[in-house]
Parts: C-alpha cells; structure tokens; sequence
C-alpha cells in the first residue's frame, strides 16, 4: 500500500499565493486601499459636432454662408481688380475666426494696418485690410476665404501685396 505525501508548496509560489488572495479585495467596495470614493460623475449630453458655438455665431449662424455677413458691395470690392502694390511676401494662412467680419489679413508682415491684396497661385485675388498678428500663425478672414473659392480647412500659400 502506497502512501501519499502531502503536497509541498515552494515558498515562491506561496509568496504568489498570499499576494494574489490580498489582490482580490481590490476594487471591491470596502476593499481598496484608497478608502475615499470617487465623485459622481453625472451624464453629460454629446454637444452636436456641428453646431457652432452661440457665443460667437452672429444671428444663430450654423454655415460659412450665415457667418458671412459681406454685403454684395463689399464683395464687389474686395474682388475688383487691385491698383497694384508693393511685395510683402509669401504666407501659408489659416482661416481666422469666422464671428470677425470684413476682409482681412492677419500677418506678421505688417506692423500696422493697412490696405492690401491677398493673391493665389492660380491668379485668384481679393483686397483686404492688413492687420498686424500679434504673433502667431497668418490668419485670412472667412469673407476672403470665401470670396477665393477656398474651402474652410484649405491651407493656401498665398502672395500678400501692400498697398
């Protein structure tokens, strides 16, 4: 007759052991180590990806069109055929902030306002106002972006002339 020997742990695997029993009372209500709960989080609704913030959209714009608000006489002028004017570089812009109106041009290549014109490769111009950046990237107006046939995440180069 065969007698069986009891079973011997070594003393790594029972160090596992002991840590893996302590490890189930993590995460259990009274168990963690942490004895202060976490807040409540209440459910907050999913902000509709379109609509555009009401602090800054004029008259409850939701499209470039609403924000927009370049009469067709403004337009008219910032498309007519510019009177020329003096190089002032090359800038990849960015779209400005669609709640300021007007046609505008914001770039570090000029310390103060003034009038100039905004021109694309493919020979596109429009005239704006030039307005100092203040640091930060070139910025061009939603109305001049517009007005180019741009789309609202276009980055073009674009040729900016001082008049």
């Amino acid at each position: 007759m065969r007698h069986s020997a009891p079973a011997q742990l070594s003393l790594p695997a029972l160090g596992c052991l002991i840590l893996l029993a302590g490890c189930t009372a993590i995460g259990q209500p009274g168990g963690d180590w942490n004895a202060t709960p976490a807040p409540a989080v209440a459910p907050q609704p999913r902000p509709d990806a379109g609509a555009a913030p009401a602090a800054i959209a004029p008259g409850g714009a939701r499209s470039a069109a609403a924000f927009d608000r370049s009469s067709a006489a403004d337009k008219a002028a910032a498309l007519a055929t510019p009177a020329g004017g003096a190089h002032l570089g090359q800038v990849t812009v960015s779209l400005g902030n669609p709640a300021e109106q007007g046609f505008w041009l914001r770039s570090a290549l000029v310390t103060a306002a003034r009038p100039g014109t905004v021109k694309l490769a493919t020979g596109a111009t429009v005239q704006v106002e030039l307005l100092p950046s203040g640091g930060g990237g070139t910025q061009l107006s939603l109305a001049a972006y517009r007005a180019l046939g741009l789309g609202l995440t276009d980055l073009p180069s674009v040729t900016v002339l001082g008049r």
